[in-house]
């Protein structure tokens, strides 16, 4: 099993064009610390949901409140959420302060704290520990404590990859009502993305 990498991408590194940075994150590490307690993996798919333009975005039409804060912060900032009342989602802002745009991490690999991930999402399948936006923020105990922190230091970090990245699959986003044709779905091959 391949270790995280120690050292947590920088803000810079989200201060780009969203798709950019969607795509630079397949391959890095969610690394989340709980209670003493590491759990990580490997990103293997996101979804990039792109400014005020978008009609998906939580940010359409510039409309900022109370729950959608965080997406407006600087980039490297966490953007989680409820999502349907049921589970957490966990995003990555991108681009410059005031621009709500954001990557949502949507399936990981599972590499460090398989056991701990194992027990929080009461599954032997390792398959589906991760494989969900819902699934792998309970898998690494990601929750609104995390919404508006920086991702470059903290309990939940982004660090740089861990291996080399395949290449790279794109394809409409799921779970939406609204532009669900636009392919800003980025993932790799393999047996641990959502669909």
């Amino acid at each position: 099993m391949t270790k995280p990498a120690a050292v947590p991408l920088d803000l810079q590194s989200y201060a780009r064009d969203t798709v950019e940075v969607a795509r630079a994150l397949l391959g890095c590490v969610l690394h989340s610390s709980n209670g003493g307690v590491v759990t990580a993996g490997r990103i293997v798919e996101v979804e990039a949901y792109v400014g005020p333009h978008d009609p998906a975005a939580h940010g359409y039409g510039n409309r900022r409140t109370h729950r959608n804060d965080a997406l407006f912060g600087p980039p490297g900032t966490a953007y989680v959420f409820r999502s349907y009342g049921i589970h957490w989602c966990f995003n990555a802002v991108t681009e410059r302060d005031d621009y709500p745009s954001a990557v949502l991490i949507r399936a990981l690999e599972p590499i460090e704290g398989v056991t701990e991930m194992k027990l929080r999402r009461s599954t032997e399948d390792e398959r589906r520990l991760c494989a969900g936006p819902g699934r792998l923020t309970q898998a690494l105990a990601i929750t609104d404590a995390s919404n508006g922190v920086r991702l470059d230091r903290g309990k939940v970090r982004i660090l740089g990859p861990s291996a080399t990245t395949p290449p790279v699959c794109r394809g409409p986003r799921v779970g939406i009502s609204h532009a669900r044709d636009w392919p800003l779905r980025f993932y790799l091959e393999g047996p641990w993305h959502s669909r």
